[in-house]
């Protein structure tokens, strides 16, 4: 889940600090690196698919390799600790890196928000990236493992995303996580709500106790407080064909019906040759999530098209990073930023 930031900013490089060290008893999480048909960078060698197995440099590895390295492997553009697991699948190979919580909840911290943030927001972050990684180790799965460490999960940095920051908000939390009962919760979170969170129903049908639709002050600061996108008619088009909405020449479309935090919810599109229907969930996701920002947005008709003017970046479920950081700058610890935005939760592991 990319949602405040792509790039670490601030702080020394973690390549000139101790790395965390595993305590005893410390789990690991299996993140899933890249899904390719090949071929890959991993270490000093290029692996590729081949036949119903792996090979390297002309070299057959079987149908899963395994690779350790104490300082550090390389796995494509990434150095990450732990080791690297090299699978063959139908579809080509997954790349898999088993690597500390801890460790990875720094490398993710690094990526997912700013280094000149509060020190309360950092440890907010740490703390619910932590958790997110531990509910994803109790539903583990058949799979091979349990997290994705791009966009669709959390974005993952390796070793170069470890700043000084980011290990010292990691050091602070070490082990703490939010439950419910006594079990680790689902800790979503986005870059900015526009204002209120949407609950989890809303987004995915599926009710959660804490994480329910909630107002969300001085999100002022982000990026994201107000956007527009112009899109046209043969945009929208190409967007909509493989989803089998083909209506000809486009002329319209219009918000039907809105979720209880006034995000768009279906969508009518009529063209020359007919109409159909679409949530605005799917077209955010079949035009790019980085175009069409949140599904809280107004359509406007224009010549070629129309134009949506919207506020918020991401699902708007959960943590609202740009108000969470409005609260630290006002004061508030990073406990109270969790219990304000995971209602109904208890810190766990805090001493």
């Amino acid at each position: 889940m990319r949602a405040a930031r792509a790039l670490a900013g601030g702080g020394l490089a973690a390549l000139v600090l101790a790395p965390l060290a595993a305590a005893g008893g410390e789990p690991a999480v299996r993140v899933l690196l890249a899904e390719t048909s090949g071929p890959f960078r991993v270490g000093d060698l290029r692996v590729e698919p081949r036949g119903d197995g792996l090979a390297a440099g002309g070299r057959p590895l079987g149908r899963v390799w395994r690779l350790e390295g104490p300082d550090g492997l390389r796995a494509g553009d990434l150095r990450v600790r732990g080791s690297l697991e090299v699978r063959r699948v139908p579809e080509g190979m997954w790349v898999v890196n088993r690597v500390p919580l801890e460790a990875y909840v720094a490398a993710t911290l690094g990526r997912e928000v700013y280094g000149r943030w509060d020190a309360d927001l950092h440890k907010a972050q740490a703390v619910v990236a932590r958790t997110y990684a531990l509910h994803a180790l109790q539903e583990r799965s058949r799979q091979p493992w349990d997290l994705r460490g791009g966009v669709r999960g959390q974005v993952y940095g390796g070793i170069e995303a470890e700043e000084a920051w980011a290990l010292a908000a990691t050091r602070a939390t070490r082990g703490q996580h939010l439950v419910w009962g006594d079990r680790p919760i689902l800790a979503v979170y986005h870059a900015a709500s526009g204002g209120r969170t949407a609950s989890s129903e809303e987004v995915w049908g599926r009710p959660l106790p804490y994480l329910v639709s909630l107002p969300v002050e001085n999100e002022a600061d982000s990026p994201d407080t107000y956007w527009r996108v112009a899109l046209s008619g043969s945009t929208l088009g190409r967007a909509l064909g493989p989803l089998g909405i083909r209506v000809g020449r486009f002329r319209e479309l219009r918000v039907l019906d809105r979720s209880p935090s006034g995000r768009a919810g279906r969508l009518l599109v009529r063209g020359s040759e007919g109409q159909g229907e679409i949530s605005a969930r799917a077209l955010r996701a079949a035009v790019g999530v980085d175009v069409i920002r949140s599904t809280l947005f107004e359509v406007r008709p224009a010549r070629d098209g129309v134009v949506l003017t919207g506020s918020g970046h991401g699902h708007g479920v959960g943590m609202s990073q740009w108000g969470a950081q409005a609260m630290a700058e006002r004061g508030a610890g990073y406990r109270d930023i969790l219990a304000a935005f995971y209602p109904g939760t208890r810190l766990a592991g805090a001493p």
